[in-house]
């Protein structure tokens, strides 16, 4: 990066946020495919929209405290960080995590402005969460922290403001309990959360529309470099909605999904994973991936999750979490004839790995082009309830599909006018920043 503005921006952000690597390389990814843009647009410099940009608007941070089974007191960390709302309401899931912290929910919040940008609707950016960890608590334990959570966090949120949905570790049931809470404490029935149950405002489509959109975007790209899914391996890192479902649209498409994984390790089955048997394991057992030589016993296990990426495949789908794939891992899918990767999960490529990825000529869809089709159908669900009414699966999945062709089609034309034809990360970080750029210059110095 060459340009004196954006590097002072940059140094600023490092400055102000040291000791939160995710958010600094988010901001410094971001940052660097901005030169073109910042080149030719001197008035955006002017208006300090980048200085405002990378500072969040309002940052929340608050104690949960909850009661276990036996009784004892529990204390976690709430956070939910109201990024940017010049295009529309903040909009971004909540995260349940040990891993989360302030930095994390900085560079997730930061993520989403540009990713709901580019699904066209109405939504700013913001992300929330907590060191809370759902994994081995009993449902009355995640009730009473979600409870909790809601009872700090409902009055920062609202249909017109600020409305949350799912992300890791926050599933239907947890949704359910945080709905519940701030209806109690509101008194009104309103859709302030997104990815609730289809009996109460829910939209059908919503579980698959993470995994679906990302294949109907690596689709497009695919299409648009004489290549398609048909008869490709692909690895699919995570066993979680989105992993699961990009599985099954893969699938459909012609692909062979030989690999999936979870946090202890992988399974590895060149005859292609068995869905069914995956669906069982991990939405009914809820139990680990291992559980799945049971199914199959010509499969193999194998623990850790590093080492799902030197199997051979043509297309990767990372859906797990971020930095999974890290430059040596984008070595070995380079050598073993890998031509395609695309982002389910946020950010889970190091910048060492994206190098890798450019070096070796090979496709790539980032996260906030790739995996925009959760947040679009959250967007589609906030509509429905507005309008009180509920659409068909067929309509959600038709409009999802439109929504995610649309976002390929921006990404490639934002990097051909900005010199970078086929760096569809250039093309997503231009095409989101810009509606949110002219939205902040007309707005003023708010």
């Amino acid at each position: 990066m060459k340009n004196a503005y954006l590097i002072s921006v940059l140094d600023n952000v490092k400055k102000r946020n040291a000791g939160e690597p995710e958010f600094i390389q988010a901001v410094t990814e971001v940052l660097e495919t901005l030169e073109p843009v910042i080149e030719k647009r001197p008035d955006l410099v002017e208006a300090g929209v980048v200085d405002r940009l990378v500072e969040p608007e309002r940052q929340i941070i608050f104690r949960v405290p909850w009661v276990d089974d036996n009784g004892k007191v529990q204390v976690n960390r709430g956070f939910r960080i109201q990024y940017n709302s010049a295009i529309g309401p903040y909009k971004g899931g909540i995260r349940l995590h040990p891993s989360v912290y302030l930095g994390i929910i900085k560079f997730l919040g930061f993520e989403q402005i540009f990713k709901n940008s580019l699904t066209t609707l109405p939504m700013g950016g913001a992300k929330g969460g907590s060191d809370f960890d759902p994994k081995g608590k009993s449902d009355g334990e995640v009730m009473r922290f979600c409870q909790s959570f809601m009872t700090e966090l409902y009055r920062h949120i609202g249909p017109d403001l600020d409305v949350p949905a799912g992300d890791i570790g926050t599933g239907a049931r947890e949704i359910g309990f945080m709905f519940g809470q701030y209806k109690r404490l509101k008194n009104e029935f309103t859709g302030v959360l997104t990815g609730k149950g289809l009996t109460y405002g829910g939209s059908l489509a919503r579980t698959q529309a993470t995994g679906y959109g990302l294949c109907y975007f690596t689709n497009e790209m695919l299409k648009a470099n004489g290549k398609s899914f048909e008869g490709q391996r692909v690895i699919v890192s995570g066993s979680g909605n989105v992993a699961i479902y990009a599985n099954e649209k893969a699938t459909e498409y012609g692909a062979k999904v030989i690999a999936m994984s979870d946090s202890n390790g992988y399974i590895y089955d060149e005859n292609g994973i068995d869905l069914a048997a995956i669906k069982q394991i991990k939405e009914v057992e809820r139990k680990r991936i291992k559980e799945y030589l049971n199914y199959h016993p010509e499969a193999t296990y194998t623990e850790g999750c590093k080492g799902i990426w030197t199997i051979p495949c043509d297309i990767a789908l990372p859906c797990a979490t971020q930095n999974e794939i890290d430059g040596e891992s984008a070595e070995a899918l380079a050598k073993n004839g890998c031509y395609a990767v695309a982002e389910g999960a946020n950010m889970p490529s190091t910048p060492e790995a994206i190098e890798v990825y450019f070096k070796n000529k090979m496709l790539y869809g980032p996260a906030k082009a790739a995996n925009a089709g959760g947040v679009a159908t959250s967007g589609l669900e906030m509509s429905q309830n507005s309008q009180r009414l509920s659409w068909t699966f067929e309509e959600v999945d038709e409009k999802l599909h439109g929504i995610m062709i649309n976002i390929f089609k921006a990404c490639e034309s934002a990097a051909k006018e900005y010199g970078m034809e086929g760096n569809y990360m250039a093309g997503a970080n231009i095409a989101g920043f810009l509606k949110v750029a002219e939205s902040m210059k007309a707005q003023g110095c708010v």
